[in-house]
């Protein structure tokens, strides 16, 4: 974790220091000093959930715009089938599609049709019995994220295989270098995203050297632009390329039903996520053979990116399915082959109080201690989410225990007695002067 990129940003300016935010964050992330929030770089982890809580609009996701575009000559757009869920009474997916070009890209290439192939590639994987059971998803950047910080045991756990996104950006291009012949640092691919999480994920990837997406793009930001041009198609293309397996995997489950598999779970939700994972670390979860996972309310559908409320946008997706074949798209071996990770899944231990074992026992006693002085409320008041993590920044000196109100009231109180009685005993002594 030494290089750092966050697409999750604070404006210090809108934020009233509210603690919303640090409550909900998954990998306590967030602290509010001085009355406002600041969030701990290597803690976070992208997943958008402070953006979601903050009633002020303080947290923002950083993405690309279009202009992003303007620095090649081939520009290909990967739209995330969870864009299909934002258009009312949309029938047809080459409506969208056809848009995209008319937008601007030279071509559209379905991340869809990339996650059939994940899709296949997993069932083969679990057929020959390579991977550690259960397997969870790699798909959420947030949740992998969310393993490599706080999982370490369930690294090995994860499914080795790029995302989606990745992987469609990788096959986009060689099909647009054989087609055009261009060279490949002059095409494009963008990622049309509805969370955080991606834009991180291509800036700095977990599994990989680099990305082959070259940009990512909000769906909010693209989603205005794009209905204008979909409501003045004189005709339409025929672009659509991906089944009812590639599009389900916009919203929870999609991915799980994709395995032909009875023995899954799929859960959608951080706090869901973490109750998940926390099973899984102590064994108590042993029937299963796959876990799917997402920070996202809903799945994808549920990203902070996105326009339509995820419910209704899963209820669009539905109906659009009722359309499409079961899949469209086949691996073959140099294909799956190109869909592996890089490098393994390493734990990485932004959590940890000390590299030197004694110091960080003798740091874990004085949190014991000092947590112990504390009401156990978890009111936040303090600016830490819990009175643990409030200790925690005191024994590492970036806070003070009379932080806590309840500390402070009682050292206020103290004070106010001993002033009573220092007051008290100067009364006594001024009467006994005048009696004299």
């Amino acid at each position: 974790m030494d290089r750092f990129f966050h697409s999750v940003t604070l404006d210090s300016e809108k934020c009233m220091g509210c603690t919303n935010c640090i409550k909900r964050c998954p990998t306590e992330a967030i602290r509010v000093r001085d009355g406002k929030a600041c969030i701990i770089s290597e803690r976070c982890i992208d997943c958008g959930e402070c953006i979601r809580v903050c009633p002020h609009h303080a947290k923002r996701a950083q993405y690309d715009s279009l202009s992003v575009l303007n620095g090649f000559e081939y520009k290909i757009a990967l739209p995330a089938p969870t864009l299909y869920g934002q258009f009312n009474h949309l029938d047809d997916i080459d409506i969208v599609l056809t848009g995209l070009k008319r937008l601007g890209f030279d071509d559209v290439f379905e991340v869809a049709r990339a996650a059939e192939l994940v899709s296949e590639a997993t069932r083969r994987m679990m057929r020959e019995g390579t991977l550690r059971l259960p397997v969870i998803s790699s798909a959420c950047p947030a949740v992998v994220r969310l393993i490599r910080v706080r999982f370490p045991d369930l690294c090995s756990h994860v499914l080795p295989l790029g995302s989606p996104m990745e992987f469609a950006a990788r096959l986009a291009k060689d099909e647009a270098q054989k087609r055009t012949g261009l060279p490949r640092e002059k095409i494009g691919a963008f990622f049309l995203t509805p969370c955080p999480a991606k834009v991180t994920d291509v800036r700095v990837p977990v599994n990989f050297e680099r990305s082959e997406v070259d940009g990512a793009i909000a769906i909010s930001e693209i989603f205005p632009k794009l209905t204008e041009k979909m409501e003045h198609l004189d005709q339409t293309e025929a672009l659509q390329g991906a089944g009812v397996i590639g599009v389900s995997w916009a919203s929870s489950g999609g991915e799980s039903a994709a395995l032909l598999n009875d023995k899954y779970l799929a859960a959608d939700g951080i706090e869901n996520v973490i109750r998940v994972l926390e099973e899984l670390e102590d064994e108590r979860i042993r029937e299963l053979e796959f876990i799917e996972l997402n920070a996202c309310a809903g799945g994808c559908v549920g990203g902070v990116l996105t326009v339509e409320n995820a419910y209704v946008a899963k209820a669009r997706l539905q109906r659009l399915r009722r359309y499409l074949p079961v899949s469209r798209n086949h691996l073959e071996q140099e294909v799956r082959d190109a869909l592996h990770w890089q490098t393994d899944l390493e734990f990485a231990p932004v959590l940890k109080l000390s590299d030197d074992m004694e110091q960080a026992l003798q740091m874990m006693s004085d949190i014991d201690r000092i947590c112990g002085s504390f009401p156990g409320l978890d009111c936040g008041s303090c600016g830490a989410p819990s009175c643990r993590s409030l200790a925690e920044d005191v024994v590492k000196g970036e806070a003070k225990e009379s932080d806590c109100i309840f500390v402070l009231r009682e050292e206020i109180r103290s004070m106010a007695d001993v002033l009573g009685a220092i007051g008290g005993h100067a009364a006594g002594e001024k009467g006994r002067e005048g009696l004299k």
